[in-house]
């Protein structure tokens, strides 16, 4: 009998991985030091290749401002990273105290020439112990992740609208010929592929040791994976 649950087991585990492209194997992530102070939302890694990991987030909940129209990553993400302080610090619908988390996230959807304004959503993490009833606030909006999965690209130093699109561009160029870049034109059939995230780990006052992240979403399509509250 124990033989045939832990086959059975095998079995079923092998069939989640197989229903992705490329999927190898399945372990739990590796977080930056800064979550070792902080939650940040853990994942498992199911492969990598040359300068990018794909990644598999089985939950997340996070707390993102309005859109916020701009030429600008770095100001745009001060704007929203402000905002979002405000909230964790009170100025909720409870007046409650919540939990710095990390990274804070930022989804950037480019704009179609260098003088017109772009996008971009900021986002945090809401800790575990705020999920299931999370306050709300004045322009500002939940996500909700189900199964999500992450094309990512890690790199150090401080984000800028220097090197942001050319860290992007990097990853796309990583991903060329495989079949995750499939996978995600797949996922946003008939939107803008040129959407990306970054995910920053690290207070404006650490100067070394910094981690950033370009992130690639894109989802499994026996499930919708990404919803907004």
């Amino acid at each position: 009998m124990l033989i045939f649950i832990s086959y059975f087991i095998c079995w079923f585990i092998g069939t989640a991985i197989a229903a992705v492209p490329g999927k190898s194997h399945l372990e739990l992530g590796v977080l930056p030091p800064t979550c070792e102070r902080i939650e940040c939302p853990i994942y498992y890694r199911i492969a990598s290749g040359k300068d990018y990991e794909i990644r598999r987030y089985s939950s997340a909940v996070w707390m993102s401002t309005s859109p916020i129209n701009g030429t600008s990553f770095v100001d745009a993400t001060r704007t929203g990273f402000l905002r979002l302080f405000g909230y964790i610090s009170g100025n909720n619908s409870y007046h409650k105290k919540i939990e710095m988390t990390a990274p804070v996230m930022t989804e950037v959807k480019p704009s179609d020439g260098p003088f017109c304004n772009s996008s971009f959503v900021v986002s945090f993490s809401v800790p575990k112990a705020n999920q299931q009833d999370p306050p709300q606030a004045e322009s500002m909006h939940l996500q909700r992740w189900g199964k999500t999965y992450v094309a990512v690209r890690r790199f150090g130093g401080f984000v800028s609208d220097m090197n942001v699109g050319k860290e992007a561009e990097a990853l796309s160029a990583s991903l060329n010929g495989t079949e995750w870049l499939d996978a995600i034109k797949k996922s946003h059939a008939g939107e803008n592929t040129t959407l990306y995230a970054v995910a920053q780990y690290n207070s404006p006052f650490e100067f070394l040791g910094r981690v950033n992240e370009i992130w690639l979403m894109f989802f499994d399509q026996k499930d919708q994976s990404l919803t907004a509250a």
